[in-house]
């Protein structure tokens, strides 16, 4: 005769799992929130310090002459706001316009197209010509590298 076996239900089977937080007295997890919430005051504490230095920072190259800070996502070395320049054409109609009855290498379409007009501040203007060029249908790829307009 068949042994019959029961079923776990996911409760009875997530309740027995090691590490569970039945398993922990709720003495020792006040413990441990209490533990935790004194490490996030010492942190803030430390962070408000940080904060009133670099502001003193700030105010010391105010006073001679420079940005009142460095850097920082959107903003220039010099302190303003980056800008995004505009273009009349988007990057693949600029570069049909320049591949059109040429084949050029990656780098010669990103140079033509800048030398064209097209203006961009990215560092890193290569590598999105040849994604654009790789996923754009309006371009072929000759051989290795080289891609010229459909």
């Amino acid at each position: 005769m068949a042994k019959k076996t029961r079923k776990k239900t996911k409760a009875a089977s997530a309740a027995k799992k090691p590490g569970a937080l039945d398993d922990i007295p709720t003495d020792d997890l006040a413990k441990e929130m209490r533990r935790r919430e004194r490490q996030m005051n010492r942190l803030l504490s430390r962070r408000e310090k940080l904060v009133s230095q670099i502001e003193e920072l700030d105010r010391q190259i105010e006073s001679f002459g420079g940005p009142a800070s460095y850097g920082g996502f959107g903003l220039t070395s010099t302190g303003k706001p980056r800008r995004r320049p505009r273009n009349e054409k988007s990057l693949s109609e600029a570069l049909s316009s320049v591949l059109k009855n040429k084949i050029m290498s990656v780098t010669e379409a990103a140079e033509a197209v800048q030398r064209a007009g097209y203006q961009t501040t990215s560092s890193s203007f290569r590598t999105i010509v040849n994604q654009t060029l790789i996923k754009d249908p309006r371009f072929k790829k000759v051989s290795r590298g080289k891609y010229t307009a459909k």
